[in-house]
């Protein structure tokens, strides 16, 4: 199964395609550091604006780059908070606009569970805990 990964909760724009939940087919990421840098930080409301000129664009790269298309999506996440609210809202009301007009589920994903999850794509994860990490017999655990 494909999935489009939206985000937008801060300054960047980014979406993604991703199969059977490890596999990474594209991503795509338009940032705005220069645009905040001469600000010396985020300003919420640039950044609100600068997703709504990017979002769209962003998402047919990473449907180009995947060589996908709608048919082939069994769903569309978002990133739905934490985050700025006018940032979140560009992403979420796409994702949903999205959703509604090729007829595929809507999943909203918290963002800082997106920060530990993104750590299973491309495989399972070595953590420093974990057997694999320490010399045979020392650990048992993962």
């Amino acid at each position: 199964m494909k999935i489009l990964g939206i985000e937008s909760s801060c300054d960047e724009t980014a979406a993604a395609v991703v199969a059977d939940g490890v596999t990474i087919l594209s991503n795509r990421i338009a940032s705005q550091v220069d645009i905040h840098a001469r600000y010396g930080g985020i300003v919420p409301e640039v950044a609100s604006r600068q997703h709504t000129l990017a979002i769209i664009p962003i998402i047919k790269e990473a449907m180009a780059q995947a060589g996908t298309g709608w048919r082939d999506l069994g769903g569309i996440a978002v990133t739905a908070g934490p985050g700025l609210a006018g940032s979140l809202l560009v992403g979420v009301n796409v994702a949903k606009a999205l959703a509604l007009a090729h007829s595929l589920p809507l999943t909203g994903v918290n963002h800082l569970e997106g920060h530990i999850y993104a750590n299973w794509l491309g495989g399972k994860p070595v953590f420093p805990w974990c057997a694999s990490s320490f010399p045979a017999g020392t650990a048992t655990w993962c």
